[in-house]
């Protein structure tokens, strides 16, 4: 029975390594050490073992930002992290969109700034306006950002994410949030 589940867990990207040490009392599980956390990036972060929930929740607006200013030496980790996450599942796999906008276009609704992208991602857009976030443009969209925060599990993954989006997207870089805003492209002459 631990087996089936472990293949299942295996098959969803989860690991299953506890689960079948279980299975075998010849082979107990094993304690590891805690894994050693990256130090925090500058910019008002939390500190070190927080989630990106709790950062953006109390970082003080317009304080985060992205500790990878060459974003495309991150971006492919950033993508396999994209992958895992299940932002694929809205955003199309290269970004292009699907059920939520294209992350690929000229249209950043909130903004793109990285004290936005990332409260966007990490709380989701219902609670980034209760934080006094508004939206300065308009993209089609079947429904609000989720929150991902605790999907991602840490602030250095969701920049290493956030990095990947602006590989393929370079206009998304600009960095202050009264730039942030391109107007709506027109849609092409048929």
């Amino acid at each position: 029975m631990l087996k089936s589940i472990a293949a299942a867990l295996l098959i969803a990207g989860l690991p299953a390594t506890a689960l079948l040490a279980a299975d075998n009392p010849a082979n107990p599980p094993q304690q590891s050490a805690p894994a050693a956390e990256a130090p925090a990036p500058s910019g008002g972060e939390a500190a070190a073992g927080g989630s990106p929930t709790e950062t953006a929740r109390k970082a003080e607006k317009g304080s985060l930002k992205s500790p990878y200013a060459d974003f495309a030496k991150v971006a492919d980790e950033g993508h396999q992290k994209f992958m895992s996450a299940g932002c694929n599942g809205c955003h199309g796999g290269g970004g292009g969109g699907g059920m939520g906008p294209p992350l690929t276009n000229d249209v950043w609704v909130y903004g793109k700034d990285d004290d936005t992208l990332f409260r966007l991602v990490a709380l989701g857009s219902d609670e980034l306006q209760k934080q006094g976030y508004s939206r300065k443009g308009s993209e089609s969209v079947v429904g609000p950002m989720p929150p991902m925060g605790t999907v991602v599990k840490s602030d250095d993954d969701l920049w290493k994410i956030i990095a990947w989006i602006r590989s393929v997207n370079p206009s998304s870089a600009g960095s202050s949030p009264s730039a942030s805003a391109a107007p709506p492209s027109a849609p092409p002459a048929q």
